[in-house]
């Protein structure tokens, strides 16, 4: 899981991609799939109506960039189960924006959709590996979903749980990481792979997912927040620093 920076791979695995690069085999199925699954998910499961059109169409959007970014930067000839796996996450990501768009915040539904997400967040990776299509693209595609699924999340959780505003720190991190380095670029370089860094990503989002199920008690539930926020923060912070030394 990488929801914050990108981290240093082994470059072995990573061919360069060519310029104009057709999309790859593959993808022109997997996205009518993401937005079928993405649809049935609002409409049957989150009940709603509207709502899912909206997810749907930011469905779309995402799926838009997909093909662009992988025109520029995959390097394989076919999409591969790996990022199929990763479009499907994106899909049920951006589900999850349909309650939120029809007045209904947290709740069972969404902790067991977002459950679903990130349980494949792991598959993905895995798959990339077995079937040798490791790629840049691959890794920031589901840094993304991780996102943005955390940023949904925190929104769930700001309307239907008792935490207060702060609850978004868990959400906006990684944005505001990236505005920093529109500002000073050196914070985008890589950064050397760091368990720790994966463990505070898995208890923000085991977090978020935990904030939408009505059993917490109020005061569990702003600890939990604010440990997580505060593991968050400690971990950016630490990466800054560190990209601060090596610029």
């Amino acid at each position: 899981m990488q929801i914050s920076r990108p981290d240093l791979t082994n470059p072995t695995v990573r061919p360069a991609p060519a310029a104009g690069r057709r999309l790859p085999e593959g993808l022109i199925l997997a996205i009518p799939a993401g937005l079928a699954l993405n649809l049935g998910i609002g409409v049957m499961v989150l009940g709603q109506g509207t709502g899912a059109l909206v997810a749907g169409v930011v469905y779309l959007a995402g799926a838009a960039l997909v093909c662009v970014a992988m025109r520029r930067h995959y390097p394989h000839a076919r999409l591969g189960s790996c990022n199929a796996v990763t479009l499907m996450r994106m899909a049920l990501t951006t589900a999850l924006i349909a309650p939120l768009v029809g007045g209904v915040a947290a709740g069972w539904a969404v902790a067991a959709i977002a459950t679903i997400s990130l349980t494949l967040d792991g598959v993905d990776g895995w798959l990339a590996r077995r079937s040798g299509l490791c790629s840049d693209f691959g890794g920031r595609f589901d840094m993304e979903v991780d996102a943005a699924l955390a940023l949904i999340l925190a929104l769930h959780a700001l309307a239907g749980s008792p935490v207060g505003p702060e609850i978004l720190a868990l959400g906006v991190m990684r944005y505001l990481f990236i505005g920093a380095g529109l500002v000073w670029p050196w914070i985008m370089a890589p950064l050397p792979v760091s368990y720790a860094r994966k463990a505070v990503c898995v208890l923000q989002l085991a977090t978020l997912i935990a904030l939408q199920v009505p059993v917490l008690s109020d005061d569990l539930a702003i600890t939990l927040a604010r440990i997580a926020a505060a593991a968050l923060i400690w971990s950016f912070g630490r990466d800054v620093l560190w990209l601060r030394g090596h610029r």
